[in-house]
């Protein structure tokens, strides 16, 4: 109980400050809508760091997210009623937003399962979600500012540009390479391939995923490569 408790502090002190940056953000300074829908990513994403670090056993961290999806799906579905807050979190379509936060909330549950629970590394699960969610943050970015030269491979989403997904490996795998590096264990040139590698496989997965599925698809597939790269290098 002491644990789910300490755990449960360690996201609201979290969360409160970050309500609070999203508010300032939306109604104070007034950011572009793109902006704004990559602050509730990366503050999602940051979510992830109590998760892995404020709870001392991995089960239990695990239970509580999956218990969030509980109290979070009837909130979010009652909220979506009404028309201020789809305006308010800038939803592309009705319910895009429900969608994406129960998928994410799951993807902390599944991520802490298999990368502390499996494998008993808390590390590993910045790392494989960061290979996806960093780098997605950018794609979006730079792809919708910069992204002239549009991807026609048959498999690919053709909304997506070569400009958004190098933007994609860049930021991808500076985003594992640092988590990695603060991890330790492992040599520079083992990092430095370990985080090209996994962020070259989540870009491709992230080019074919449509429809919010690349929250669950990419960072599985970061974790098809850097769980077993990191036990091959002796990490």
């Amino acid at each position: 109980m002491q644990d789910l408790l300490n755990g449960a502090a360690a996201l609201g002190i979290y969360v409160i400050p970050a309500l609070a940056i999203m508010l300032i953000a939306r109604k104070l300074i007034k950011v572009p809508d793109e902006l704004f829908r990559k602050i509730l990513h990366f503050i999602t994403l940051g979510a992830y760091v109590p998760f892995a670090f404020g709870f001392d056993k991995w089960w239990v961290s695990a239970g509580f997210a999956a218990s969030l999806i509980l109290v979070l799906y009837p909130l979010l579905h009652f909220a979506n009623r009404i028309p201020a807050f789809s305006s308010f979190v800038n939803e592309r379509k009705k319910g895009e937003f429900k969608s994406s936060m129960i998928l994410a909330v799951g993807m902390i549950a599944l991520s802490i399962s298999i990368c502390w629970g499996a494998f008993g590394d808390r590390y590993l699960v910045l790392a494989c979600v960061y290979a996806w969610g960093v780098g997605d943050a950018f794609a979006a970015l730079v792809g919708k500012r910069f992204g002239r030269h549009k991807i026609t491979w048959k498999l690919a989403d053709n909304h997506k540009s070569v400009e958004g997904s190098l933007a994609m490996f860049v930021s991808s795998a500076v985003a594992v390479f640092i988590v990695l590096i603060i991890r330790g264990g492992l040599s520079i040139p083992a990092t430095l391939l370990i985080s090209a590698v996994s962020a070259f496989v989540s870009m491709l997965v992230e080019l074919c995923c449509k429809g919010g599925l690349d929250t669950v698809f990419c960072p599985l597939s970061a974790m098809a490569v850097i769980i077993p790269l990191v036990m091959v290098f002796g990490g």
